[in-house]
């Protein structure tokens, strides 16, 4: 009986110290989840930083779709300087100022967005091209968590000049049409190395929506924002906005 009594008293002991030390071991398995995702993450962004992304989720979805995947990688230094001035003009303005985060974007889009309409977001290019690059398009504010981490990841591993270059070759230009390059020839017929004023500034009306807006004759709102676009990128040239990129 004493045998059997001391039995199970160091099995209730056992299980005692193992509910215990259960919170630890989740502590710990936590704990090595987070640095493999940060060792992995940091990885993938350095290795983007020399070598062209040859897919994105974005385009894995769509191709799975049946719209295929139709890209041609472009150096922005071959790309028309004006197809940048554009991204910036329409996108972000602060794009070479920020870190990564435009506060003021947000808060303004934050106080448009409670009066209501047209729904205005805050992004910046670099958050675009973090979740264009890693990340899926939908996910809420899960994905938003991801995505700030990676923004924060590529503006210290690439550089502005880089984020721009990705940006405006994974960027969704057309049904099944990724980056300025591609779109320059599937809407004007030549490739994005000599692109004129008119016609950048079209391909940046056509980003925010890309299956809704077309670049050739675009009409209505599409017209008036590339107008207003071509506009703004002369103003980005002669104040040196996009010195950055230089």
């Amino acid at each position: 009986m004493i045998d059997r009594s001391r039995s199970v008293r160091r099995r209730a002991a056992r299980i005692r110290a193992s509910r215990r030390s259960l919170p630890r071991r989740l502590l710990r398995l936590v704990a090595k989840i987070a640095l493999w995702f940060v060792l992995i993450s940091v990885a993938w962004v350095a290795l983007y930083r020399f070598v062209p992304p040859p897919v994105t989720f974005t385009m894995l979805g769509n191709a799975l779709d049946g719209r295929g995947i139709h890209k041609d990688w472009m150096s922005l230094s071959r790309m028309d300087p004006d197809m940048a001035r554009s991204a910036i003009a329409g996108e972000d303005a602060r794009f070479c100022t920020h870190h990564g985060f435009d506060f003021t974007a947000i808060e303004k889009a934050y106080h448009h967005n409670e009066r209501g309409g047209r729904i205005r977001g805050g992004s910046t290019i670099s958050q675009q091209t973090a979740k264009n690059v890693f990340l899926i398009q939908d996910g809420g504010y899960v994905r938003k968590a991801f995505e700030a981490w990676f923004t924060v990841l590529i503006e210290a591993i690439w550089g502005k000049r880089r984020i721009m270059e990705v940006y405006l070759n994974v960027a969704e230009t057309g049904i099944g049409t990724y980056g300025a390059n591609a779109g320059a020839m599937r809407y004007f017929g030549h490739d994005a190395s000599h692109l004129t004023a008119t016609e950048a500034a079209r391909i940046a009306a056509v980003l925010p929506l890309p299956k809704k807006r077309g670049a050739i004759d675009p009409r209505g709102f599409t017209r008036r924002y590339g107008n207003m676009i071509a506009a703004r990128a002369s103003v980005v040239k002669r104040d040196g906005l996009d010195a950055c990129l230089r």
